[in-house]
């Protein structure tokens, strides 16, 4: 049989529950990570806000369904506009810095539907972020991490911390 060499998950500044599990167990491992739906199916285009159809609109569900959601279309719109820069690019941009400093590869799956998009895509390559833009994006997408992590950070918090050798990294290195 052979080994396990790769996940594929959904992750964008839309949807970052990867990061509760997946992606640390990726890293762990070693296992490489294809990132499905780097745009958040349009969404992060800002293409619904001007009447636009796409998938998100054919499926009938609400596009911008949380007030987090909303912000971070509003952030990826105006960091875009300050930086000369579309939408594609900024998100995309995002999503090559989370991926830097991985142990492992994590891959975005891109579908451009034209040449068009697949240049903007490719422009996305050259495009940094100033930090300020970076943290901004971080902390307006960051997901709550819920059960069980919230309860240990709760729990830690008020000194119920139990054996904390058990928590510990190995002793030996993970190559």
């Amino acid at each position: 049989m052979a080994p396990l060499v790769g996940i594929e998950t959904e992750y964008s500044l839309a949807e970052r529950s990867a990061e509760r599990e997946l992606l640390p167990m990726a890293q762990a491992h070693g296992v490489g990570v294809l990132l499905y739906s780097p745009l958040a199916g349009g969404l992060l285009t800002g293409k619904y806000r001007q009447g636009e159809k796409g998938r998100l609109s054919a499926r009938g569900s609400t596009v911008e369904d949380t007030a987090q959601r909303t912000a971070v279309v509003d952030a990826v719109l105006e960091i875009a506009d300050e930086t000369g820069s579309s939408a594609v690019q900024v998100s995309l941009a995002w999503l090559r810095r989370r991926a830097a400093p991985a142990h492992t590869a994590l891959i975005p799956i891109v579908g451009p539907r034209s040449v068009s998009h697949l240049d903007e895509y490719l422009r996305a390559l050259a495009l940094e972020l100033s930090e300020q833009h970076y943290q901004r994006l971080d902390d307006l997408s960051a997901p709550r991490l819920e059960t069980p992590h919230e309860d240990v950070a709760a729990a830690l918090s008020h000194g119920f911390d139990g054996d904390r050798t058990l928590l510990d990294a190995p002793s030996v290195p993970v190559t």
